[in-house]
């Protein structure tokens, strides 16, 4: 008997045959290159992706039936094409893993083996576009526990983006070195500061030490001016000890935590779901950019959503480490705030090289439902840690008032000598329509009699 070629219990499906419950969607895209071959069927290779994500063995095996295909297969819902040289095959796919596999025991884990394991050893480019995760799935995860509502709430600010220190240099500093440095910002009016992610226990800054040195800063500061600052202390360690330093750290004072990719999706929903912590959790998602190769921000960002993320760190046009397309940047920011069932909102923190002259443009990019996290755009200040932040507040309270950054800067000391060190930025404008510039409405000459 002649084994059609395409298995119906994978390839007779789109998006409407499913119970979409039932199913998490992964949308890659994929590229193959056969040199000197007349014939390249692609389909074949997007069977292999599909298999390798749910049931498959390279051989045969008996007890892979139709009924279990039919049941834990992977489903190809897509395959778009894309135009390439003669002897390139590149695609858009889109293919649906069953949840049965796992639906006993729904964990991270298993997740990501689904859509992103074996997948990658197979086309000879391969990257994670997006992925959609059903209903039923995600009623298993709880989420952020305060997300951009909840943080505006602690900190009782509603009308403008916050603005985070980074404590810097990275490592080195004395637990009173860094409570002094964050004093200096939290006076100028930071919402938060952060230790850096490479910040963990050394010789002469203890995680306990460190913890009470700029709680008791913070506190100070507070008292004298009446604003708070959350301060997120690094807990980022071995999976067997983060949680734990996670409690402590909470039992102790902390406002707030800082996670590290680099420790696991995993441990970040643990420490989120935990009812012992009670602040909220910012991902740090330094690791996962060596994944970028393979996986887009989207995907990454609405994971770590989905695992209880409050806030965490996204791309930036404007960064000193740009790592994606300005549209994914914003399609990274927009999936962070996107209705997403019961989950709630993570603030996108678009990172890396930030200064106050760049406050117009992030607004209009973002809203003020972000967080700009700042170290040199802080602390570069030529007139200190304190002007440093007030800097960043008078840019945001300048521009959110109908005032120019150019009105602001001869208005402000602190923020004129910022503009004056690093510029004020225009975001470039793209004149789409009709034939170009000149014929456009919005850009074309007016030609108006002088």
């Amino acid at each position: 008997m002649v084994k059609q070629l395409y298995d119906p219990h994978m390839f007779n499906y789109m998006w409407e045959s499913l119970d979409q419950d039932d199913f998490i969607v992964g949308t890659y895209y994929i590229e193959d290159t056969l040199e000197n071959v007349d014939f390249i069927d692609h389909l074949g290779q997007v069977e292999r992706l599909a298999l390798e994500g749910s049931t498959a063995s390279w051989m045969d095996v008996k007890e892979e039936t139709p009924e279990v295909r039919e049941r834990l297969t992977s489903k190809v819902l897509g395959y778009y094409e894309i135009p390439a040289p003669q002897g390139t095959r590149k695609a858009i796919v889109q293919l649906a893993f069953p949840t049965a596999a796992w639906d006993v025991n729904v964990n991270v884990p298993m997740l990501l083996l689904s859509i992103s394991g074996n997948i990658f050893a197979f086309c000879d480019q391969v990257r994670l576009l997006d992925v959609t995760i059903p209903r039923r799935l995600a009623e298993k995860f709880k989420g952020p526990k305060f997300g951009i509502e909840g943080m505006r709430k602690i900190l009782n600010v509603y009308d403008r983006p916050l603005v985070l220190q980074i404590i810097k240099p990275k490592m080195g500093m004395t637990p009173e070195d860094t409570a002094a440095q964050v004093y200096q910002s939290a006076l100028g009016g930071a919402d938060l500061c952060k230790d850096d992610e490479m910040c963990s226990e050394l010789a002469n800054s203890s995680f306990d030490a460190r913890l009470d040195a700029v709680l008791k800063a913070l506190d100070k500061a507070e008292r004298e001016t009446g604003h708070k600052t959350i301060y997120l202390a690094s807990v980022t360690d071995e999976v067997d000890r983060v949680h734990e330093k996670a409690r402590r750290a909470v039992r102790n004072g902390a406002t707030g935590l800082l996670f590290a990719y680099s420790a696991g999706l995993s441990a970040l929903k643990s420490i989120t779901e935990d009812p012992e912590i009670t602040v909220p959790v910012m991902l740090h998602p330094s690791h996962m950019l060596g994944m970028l190769k393979e996986f887009s921000w989207v995907p990454l960002s609405k994971l770590c959503r989905l695992c209880g993320a409050d806030l965490m760190l996204s791309p930036s046009l404007w960064s000193s480490l740009q790592t994606c397309s300005v549209e994914e940047e914003m399609r990274t920011s927009q999936t962070l705030r996107a209705p997403f069932y019961h989950i709630k909102r993570t603030w996108p923190m678009p990172s890396a090289g930030m200064y106050p002259g760049l406050v117009e443009a992030l607004i209009q990019e973002h809203g003020i439902d972000f967080i700009v996290p700042a170290g040199g755009g802080i602390l570069g200040h030529p007139m200190g840690y304190k002007a440093g932040a007030m800097a960043w507040r008078q840019a945001f309270d300048a521009v959110l008032s109908g005032m120019t950054l150019q009105e602001a800067a001869r208005k402000y000391p602190e923020f004129g000598a910022a503009a004056e060190l690093w510029g004020i930025r225009v975001r470039p404008r793209t004149p789409w329509g009709y034939h170009g510039a000149d014929f456009h409405p919005k850009f074309a000459p007016k030609n108006l009699p002088h």
